[in-house]
C-alpha cells in the first residue's frame, strides 16, 4: 500500500572487502561444473577436452567485461534485471530476465545438490540422491539465513578446499608428463563420428562446458554488500575468471592425458577416475570428500545469489515488496531465502545433474546476450561517478557468441529447451499475477517503467 512517507528499511551490511570478493568470485565459479560435468563435456568433444574450456573462457571473459562496466556504473543489487530495465524500460522483459537469472541459480544449486549424492558420495555410502539433495539444500539455506559474513567466510573455506582438489589433479598431470605416462595424442582428437561432425562436437561441448564458468555474474548481486564496489569489482571479476580458467584448462589436459573420454563420460565423478589412474598415491576417498565440498560450495553461492536477486527485484517493485523484507537481527533477506529454497526443493525432486547443468548454461547464455546488448544501449546514460568502460567490440562479440551457444546449432537435447520453457512459462504466470494485484492496489506502480537511480 502506498503511503505519504516511505517506511524506513533495513539496509544490507557492507561486509565484503577486495580480497574477500576475489575469493568469492573464484569460489562462485569453481565447483559442480568441473567436478561433475567434465566427463559429459569429454563425451561430446573427445580427447581435446581442454578446447571447449578455452573457448568457454573467451565467452565468459567477454561477458565479464560487460558486467564490470555495468556494476561499476550501477553498483546495486538486482544485476542483469537492473541493467535490462535501465536499457529497455520494458517491465515484462525486466521480469523475464530476472526470473531467468534466478532460475539459473536455482538449477545450478539443484544440480550441485543432486551431485552430492553421486559417485563421490558412493565412495563412502550409498543413499538416495534426491533425499540427500533436499536435506543438503535446506542446510545451505539455514547458513544463508545466518548472515552474509558467515556465508562468505564459509565460501572461502570451501573454495580453498576445492582448489586443493583441483591442484591435486594438476600435480598428477605434471607427474604423468614427467614420467612419460598418459596419451598426449588424445589432446588433439575431436570427435567427428556424430551427426554434424567436428563443428557440432565443438559447439555442443563448449555450450556444456560453459556451465563450469557460470558464477562470476552472480557476484554483482552482492554490490550492496561490498565495500567500494566501483573500485573493487573490476579486479575481482577479471582475476576470478582468469584464475579459474587456467585451473580448468590444466585439469582438462590432465584428464585427457590419463583417462579415455569414454570412461570419463560414464562417470558422475570424472575427476575421481583421474585420481585412480594417476601415479600419485592420493587416497580416492579423500579426493571424493574434497569434491563434495566443492559441489557444496556451488550450491551455497547460488542459493545466496538467488535470494539476493529476489531481494533486489522486490526493492525495484518487479516482484511484491514483501519479498525484500530483511531480518533486522541477522540483516539477511529471510523471505527471499525461504522462497528460493522451496523452488530448489522442487527442482531437486524432478531433475538430474546433466540436464539441470545444461539448463543453467542455456538460461544464462540468453541472459548474457541481453546484458551485452544493454551495455551498448546504456552508453547514452551518463552517471556522476567514474566507472569502467569496455571497448565497444567486446560486448558485440559477447552477444554474438552467447546467442550462438544458446541456439540449437549446439545440438543441445530437446529436454533442456522444454525445461527452460516450462520455467519461463511459470515466470509469465507470476508476472500476470503480480501485475493483476498491482493494478488493484491504490497508488501502486502498476506499469512501472522507471528504475530508481
Amino acid at each position: 500500500m502506498a503511503t505519504n512517507a516511505a517506511p524506513e528499511r533495513t539496509e544490507l551490511k557492507r561486509a565484503i572487502g577486495p580480497r574477500l570478493l576475489v575469493l568469492f568470485v573464484v569460489g562462485d565459479i569453481l565447483g559442480t561444473g568441473v567436478y561433475a560435468l567434465t566427463g559429459k563435456v569429454a563425451g561430446k568433444v573427445g580427447g581435446a577436452l581442454w578446447l571447449p574450456f578455452l573457448i568457454g573462457f573467451i565467452v565468459a571473459l567477454l561477458t565479464a567485461v560487460s558486467y564490470v562496466e555495468l556494476v561499476t556504473k550501477y553498483p546495486r543489487a538486482a544485476g542483469a534485471a537492473l541493467y535490462t530495465q535501465r536499457a529497455f524500460r520494458v517491465p515484462f522483459l525486466t521480469f523475464m530476465v530476472a526470473f531467468a537469472v534466478m532460475c539459473s541459480g536455482l538449477t545450478s544449486a539443484s544440480a550441485a545438490a543432486r551431485a552430492i549424492g553421486g559417485d563421490y558420495l558412493a565412495e563412502f555410502v550409498t543413499l538416495p540422491s534426491v533425499v540427500v539433495g533436499i536435506v543438503f539444500i535446506v542446510a545451505v539455506s539455514l547458513l544463508n539465513y545466518r548472515g552474509v559474513s558467515e556465508s562468505v567466510k564459509t565460501n572461502i573455506l570451501f573454495t580453498l578446499i576445492e582448489l586443493t582438489g583441483l591442484l591435486v589433479i594438476i600435480v598428477i598431470g605434471v607427474i604423468a608428463v614427467a614420467s612419460g605416462e598418459g596419451e598426449p595424442a588424445r589432446l588433439t582428437q575431436i570427435r567427428d563420428d556424430q551427426a554434424g561432425g567436428m563443428l557440432l562436437a565443438m559447439l555442443g561441448s563448449t555450450a556444456l562446458a560453459f556451465f563450469a564458468f557460470v558464477g562470476f555474474e552472480d557476484s554483482v548481486n552482492m554490490a550492496e554488500e561490498t565495500k567500494d564496489p566501483s573500485r573493487n569489482f573490476p579486479r575481482a571479476i577479471f582475476l576470478g575468471v582468469a584464475i579459474t580458467s587456467a585451473v580448468y584448462i590444466l585439469v582438462a589436459i590432465t584428464s585427457s592425458l590419463l583417462v579415455d573420454y569414454r570412461v570419463l563420460e560414464k562417470s558422475s565423478g570424472p575427476l575421481l577416475e583421474v585420481v585412480k589412474a594417476g601415479g600419485l598415491a592420493f587416497p580416492p576417498q579423500l579426493f571424493a570428500a574434497i569434491a563434495m565440498f566443492a559441489v557444496a560450495n556451488s550450491a551455497l553461492i547460488n542459493m545466496m545469489m538467488a535470494s539476493r536477486l529476489v531481494y533486489g527485484l522486490a526493492n525495484e517493485r518487479v516482484v511484491p515488496r514483501g519479498l525484500a523484507w530483511v531480518d533486522p537481527r541477522r540483516r539477511t533477506p529471510v523471505i527471499g531465502i525461504i522462497f528460493t529454497t522451496v523452488l530448489a526443493v522442487g527442482l531437486i525432486s524432478t531433475g538430474e545433474i546433466a540436464g539441470l547443468g545444461d539448463t543453467t548454461a542455456f538460461l544464462l547464455l540468453c541472459v548474457f546476450t541481453v546484458v551485452n546488448i544493454s551495455v551498448l544501449v546504456l552508453r547514452r546514460d551518463e552517471v556522476g561517478h567514474r566507472h569502467f568502460r569496455a571497448p565497444t567490440v567486446l560486448p558485440v562479440l559477447g552477444a554474438v557468441l552467447s546467442l550462438t551457444l544458446a541456439s540449437p546449432l549446439t545440438g543441445r537435447p530437446a529436454d533442456v529447451y522444454i525445461r527452460a520453457g516450462v520455467l519461463l512459462a511459470i515466470g509469465v504466470v507470476l508476472w500476470l499475477i503480480n501485475w493483476f494485484f498491482l493494478r488493484r492496489t491504490p497508488g501502486a506502480p502498476a506499469d512501472r517503467t522507471e528504475t530508481p537511480a
